[in-house]
């Protein structure tokens, strides 16, 4: 009896090339989409504003402990809505800024935790600037660099200030030939020859250039540190009131000279308007007040806040170097403007009178 075989069941070639011919139609249609997809995004990336994030100003503060004016620069720094500034401070080892020390949350844990003992005439000031630096620098945002003392108090608002700094692509660095008071030390000579000594004030504002040649900086700190120290008094100096000269009492005070004499040393005093954002009254030979005469800059008290005193800083629009027989009008965005943003020495309750009278930046 012959077995009867059942045909085999199979799909047609032909509907499996269907199938594979749908399968590539779809996965090219995903692809066409997606690229389409891509190019809208990429057109749109191209004609919206860029979402990139505003160069930063980090304001470097150098204290002895808390910053008493921390109430001051609280108030500027709320003017600042869209992240443009940074803040570190310098304060002697071991101080935090918690919420037992400082009553601003600007200032809060901004302290550098490798800070040093600062000894006022040594070459410490530098050091603790290039530390400030060197924290400063880790943000790449970070395009210029603003020093202050903790007796600093801004003249104008946070906006103002802003545009004032980053106006202009130069750091402004108060800075000229230093020819009378014998400062400079000739074991310095060959590396710094004399003619590069330079002197100015130390509260600078710096490009991230000129930071990182200071913090790279191998070659002219050394020196300093070994050469640029303080004098002891002498004995019979002691009992008596400091000498006007200045050079008998210090042969070299570092932090008025080691940023401009690095500068003048690589060729880059093109790139700085040489002259301080910070104002500070040296002035004061002729004053009846013992306590205010001599080279240490005036310290501003309760009775000196006055709202005249401020704009009086605010109108001054020209500095004469007479050593170099230079007069340096300031200007900003090309038109002429007031030479100072900052201004020193206030104590707390001076601050604090100007604060409330509303004479400070922070509300204009």
């Amino acid at each position: 009896m012959k077995r009867k075989v059942s045909p085999r069941k199979f799909h047609p070639k032909w509907k499996r090339r269907v199938f594979v011919l749908l399968l590539l139609g779809f996965c090219f249609a995903s692809l066409v989409l997606l690229e389409a997809q891509y190019c809208r995004i990429k057109m749109f990336a191209l004609l919206s504003p860029p979402s990139v994030r505003k160069p930063k100003i980090a304001f470097l503060f150098i204290a002895r402990n808390r910053l008493p004016l921390v109430m001051v620069w609280d108030a500027f720094f709320q003017g600042d809505k869209e992240n443009k500034f940074s803040i570190f401070v310098h304060s002697r080892p071991g101080f935090l800024f918690n919420k037992a020390t400082t009553r601003s949350a600007y200032f809060l844990n901004r302290q550098v935790n490798d800070s040093i003992q600062v000894d006022w005439g040594e070459a410490s000031m530098i050091l603790a600037e290039r530390i400030l630096l060197k924290h400063a620098l880790l943000d790449p945002f970070n395009k210029r660099f603003l020093f202050l003392s903790d007796s600093c108090i801004p003249l104008y608002n946070f906006s103002y200030t802003y545009d004032y700094i980053m106006s202009t692509p130069t750091s402004f660095v108060d800075s000229f030939a230093d020819t009378k008071e014998g400062r400079y030390n000739p074991k310095m000579h060959p590396v710094i020859p004399v003619r590069n000594w330079r002197k100015g004030s130390q509260w600078v504002v710096l490009t991230r250039k000129h930071a990182e040649i200071i913090v790279k900086d191998d070659t002219i700190f050394p020196l300093f540190q070994r050469h640029c120290k303080r004098k002891s008094l002498p004995e019979f100096w002691r009992d008596h009131p400091l000498p006007y000269d200045v050079s008998k009492e210090h042969n070299c005070i570092p932090d008025e000279h080691y940023v401009q004499t690095l500068l003048a040393q690589e060729g880059l005093e093109g790139e700085i308007t040489r002259r301080t954002l910070t104002h500070t009254s040296w002035d004061l030979s002729s004053s009846k007040d013992r306590e205010r005469r001599g080279w240490h800059p005036v310290t501003y008290k309760l009775a000196d806040a006055t709202t005249t005193l401020i704009q009086s800083i605010k109108d001054i629009d020209n500095i004469y170097y007479e050593t170099e027989y230079r007069r340096e009008w300031c200007t900003s965005k090309g038109k002429p403007s007031s030479c100072f943003l900052f201004a020193r020495k206030f104590t707390r309750p001076a601050a604090l009178r100007l604060l409330n009278m509303s004479a400070l930046g922070a509300f204009q």
